[in-house]
């Protein structure tokens, strides 16, 4: 498998020893209508501004209101390619990609365009999908979406690597007169499996550059560690938490669906808990309310650079 560490996304997410932080689109909290893309921009250069070291756009090509959102609205990629311009060095990613919804050559362009477009600064989650209706509307059996994301997996690296490869799937055939460009700034894109992917550990150590994982209970997550350890030694692990910060620096934690409610103090240890662990990124929703710049500021100020 191409090396995937050198890239400039990359390296702002794993290449230290500390645990890094990214916030997820949209940041004005705009959950099923269409964010003010104007404001989205200047959050995400803020964002970057106060220390934050990943910003995160979700793939959700249709609106299911019985899901509860619609993630940022707007395509992932003109979105991410948007973002790219109004940011400098931040990595941005996608969170996650659901492969099996999209033809692999064109996320293979798509990908490397906005790759180039953030001087290399692409991190890309992907994914098999949840939303079970959007798999008919693209008629797409959803019984063969873990051997599809296989196939995509393996193709988007084939023309990421090889110039007017001769390659078939389900999705189609290349036979060498044609290619696939532009090519990637580096040797590839990172590409982070999120959850299990329909896949085993063991396949996602041997193909993904990473895992990214939804928030766990610690016992548990402890427990996947040691399993992704094990399977894929020191290759990054990256989570999602949901985060509300309460007004109350010292409020004892209160669950929320895949995450806390919680004073900045217990944040801090709690994310502190998870870098000695050997999470190595946690996309986190400080954002949103009234105000999100200054809840960025906030999260910024009182964990992010307390841990």
């Amino acid at each position: 498998m191409t090396d995937a560490s050198d890239t400039r996304g990359f390296r702002r997410l794993f290449g230290g020893d500390d645990l890094t932080f990214g916030a997820g689109f949209p940041l004005t909290d705009a959950r099923e209508s269409r964010p003010a893309v104007d404001e989205e921009m200047a959050l995400a250069a803020h964002a970057e501004s106060v220390g934050f070291d990943g910003l995160w756009a979700r793939d959700v090509p249709l609106y299911w209101p019985r899901f509860g959102d619609a993630g940022q609205t707007y395509d992932t990629w003109p979105w991410l390619s948007h973002v790219a311009a109004h940011t400098d060095e931040v990595a941005i990613g996608t969170a996650s990609v659901v492969l099996p919804l999209r033809h692999p050559i064109h996320v293979a362009k798509s990908a490397a365009t906005v790759d180039h477009l953030s001087d290399g600064r692409l991190v890309m989650g992907v994914a098999t999908g949840d939303r079970d209706p959007e798999f008919p509307a693209f008629g797409v059996d959803i019984d063969e979406r873990g051997e599809q994301f296989r196939e995509s997996i393996d193709l988007l690296r084939t023309v990421w690597r090889d110039e007017f490869p001769e390659t078939d799937g389900s999705w189609g055939e290349l036979d060498g007169d044609l290619d696939v460009v532009p090519k990637p700034v580096g040797e590839t894109i990172p590409l982070l499996p999120t959850g299990f992917a329909r896949q085993s550990i063991e396949w996602i150590a041997d193909n993904g550059d990473g895992w990214f994982f939804y928030h766990l209970p610690e016992s548990t997550l402890e427990s996947y560690l040691d399993d992704w350890r094990d399977a894929a030694g020191d290759t990054p692990y990256a989570m999602a938490v949901r985060t509300e910060l309460a007004d109350d620096p010292e409020a004892d934690p209160e669950h929320r669906h895949l995450g806390y409610r919680a004073g900045a103090e217990w944040f801090v240890e709690y994310f502190r808990t998870l870098d000695d662990m050997g999470v190595d990124h946690v996309l986190v929703s400080p954002a949103g309310g009234e105000d999100p710049e200054a809840s960025l500021t906030r999260f910024a100020e009182t964990v992010i650079n307390q841990v």
